[in-house]
């Protein structure tokens, strides 16, 4: 099924009034928290500038639409919500990639079990690979893909309105004109259930269903002075061999916030806080010269993830034996404290 379209647009032609006067435009919220921190460019590509006009004491929100994607994308990539999008990986120089599909649950929520589909569908791919990897010289076969998951951020008023609960999905359905038992149903469905799912000991989650929500979530965890990264590409190229260039740095301490973009009919963020995580800055060349800046996020304490998660069975190792990394996708971010 290609290009499932949900129809909000007159959602989008709400008018939020504001109390105390007009609302900051999500951009804006940012920078009046964060006037030193760049917005990466896994945000701004989905910020709508013309769906927010300041108007005296109301927000007016209109102007475009939102695709959810839940057809089957070719080629080999990761596919975290919707077709198309991220990154596979295989560092291995005997084996070849091992694809695995996404699947109804997120390969980066951890209390997950990979089913015998995510293992061996090569649409959708999340590849997993080893800290010990991440050195100059590495060759990697990976392919970078623009997402086609374009759903962008509703102004906080505007999501804080909508319910975002299963309990509720009903609710949902109608202010989509979703049918119940339909794919795109599933998928909202899905989100919902990866969001109240509990997370993992020492984990903290949060799906952010706004960009200032997100802000808040991780500026209280790992104050104001941070860093946002998000995966740089020159352009899309299809599957090829990278290698990893002179540069190689680490950019944070153990405690970072990770957030994955989630298939759903406007910018969810699915988030969590670990103490146990390293976030490299990687840049790599490929054998046609695209140059790609990555960012891996290496979790050096997979203790407490299900053992059948499909990391571990994609690299052969036990929980709690080795650090686990992967790049991130091109519309992930992640918060690291300066």
């Amino acid at each position: 099924m290609e290009n499932l379209l949900l129809p909000i647009f007159a959602l989008l032609n709400l008018a939020v009034v504001a109390t105390h006067g007009a609302a900051l435009p999500p951009q804006l919220y940012w920078k009046s928290l964060l006037p030193t921190t760049p917005i990466p460019n896994a945000i701004t590509r989905i910020l709508r500038p013309d769906w927010v006009e300041e108007k005296g004491t109301a927000v007016n929100v209109g102007k475009g639409g939102v695709n959810v994607h839940a057809g089957k994308g070719g080629g080999t990539n990761v596919n975290v919500g919707g077709k198309g999008g991220g990154v596979s990986v295989n560092a291995g120089h005997k084996k070849k990639p091992v694809h695995v599909s996404v699947g109804p649950k997120s390969p980066f929520d951890y209390v997950y079990a990979a089913t015998a589909t995510q293992l061996h569908d090569a649409t959708k791919v999340a590849l997993f690979f080893l800290e010990k990897d991440l050195h100059y010289g590495t060759k990697l076969d990976a392919h970078f893909t623009t997402s086609s998951n374009q759903a962008t951020f509703l102004p906080r008023q505007v999501a804080d309105s909508i319910p975002f609960s299963s309990d509720k999905v009903d609710d949902v359905f109608t202010k989509f004109s979703i049918k119940p038992g339909s794919e795109e149903a599933h998928i909202i469905e899905n989100t919902l259930s990866e969001c109240e799912e509990t997370g993992i000991k020492g984990e903290e989650k949060y799906c952010a269903t706004s960009l200032e929500s997100m802000v808040d979530f991780s500026t209280s965890k790992l104050g104001k002075n941070v860093e946002v990264l998000s995966t740089e590409v020159d352009k899309e190229t299809g599957l090829q061999k990278y290698t990893v260039a002179p540069g190689v740095k680490k950019i944070s301490g153990d405690t970072a916030v990770v957030c994955h973009k989630q298939n759903y009919p406007y910018a969810v963020f699915y988030c969590h806080k670990t103490e146990s995580t390293r976030t490299y800055s990687v840049p790599l060349v490929g054998a046609n010269g695209i140059r790609v800046k990555a960012v891996a996020v290496c979790h050096t304490d997979t203790s407490q993830w299900n053992p059948k998660h499909l990391a571990f069975q994609v690299l052969n190792v036990k929980p709690g034996t080795v650090p686990i990394c992967h790049f991130l996708p091109q519309d992930h971010v992640v918060w690291v404290q300066k």
